[in-house]
């Protein structure tokens, strides 16, 4: 029981990050057995940012492993992030924050979006990139967002 109290208590101080929604994906390769690779096209909105909304495309792998869940999923992503909204921050923003978090591999695979807040220009800035526990990837996407009043 107490071990159970203490993981309750560890998700609660966890930092609360944005979940996906599918907004729809391509076939890529067919698959024989299992799922097809395909792109996937996510949606989230940024949980300490009122008004804004993030779209990540990124490959899904298919086939038996990808099935079921333990295939790694290729560390290249898109991500572009809109103002849908009047923003409104719901708490400080730290640079370099994470926004969203996902597995990408059974254990040791992560993609991730960061979120940093260009003060000079008043514009928020969003980078996906995937990491490893080891040896993370040097590719990623930027996509940036001027605050800019919101007509009602």
């Amino acid at each position: 029981m107490r071990m159970i109290k203490g993981w309750v208590a560890l998700a609660l101080c966890a930092p609360m990050l944005a979940s996906a929604e599918e907004i729809g994906s391509v076939s890529t390769v067919f698959k024989w057995v299992g799922p097809n690779d395909k792109i996937v096209v996510e949606a989230f909105d940024d949980p300490k940012v009122e008004g804004v909304t993030c779209y990540l495309s990124r490959a899904k792998t298919g086939g038996v492993k990808g099935g079921l869940g333990l295939a790694e999923d290729r560390a290249e992503a898109s991500i572009a992030c809109r103002q849908v909204g009047a923003i409104h921050f719901k708490g400080e923003l730290k640079d370099g924050e994470e926004v969203f978090k996902e597995r990408t591999s059974l254990v040791f695979k992560t993609m991730q979006v960061v979120r940093f807040f260009d003060q000079k220009r008043n514009t928020l800035v969003y980078l996906v990139y995937s990491d490893r526990v080891i040896e993370g990837s040097p590719q990623n996407a930027v996509t940036a967002i001027p605050i800019l009043p919101w007509a009602k």
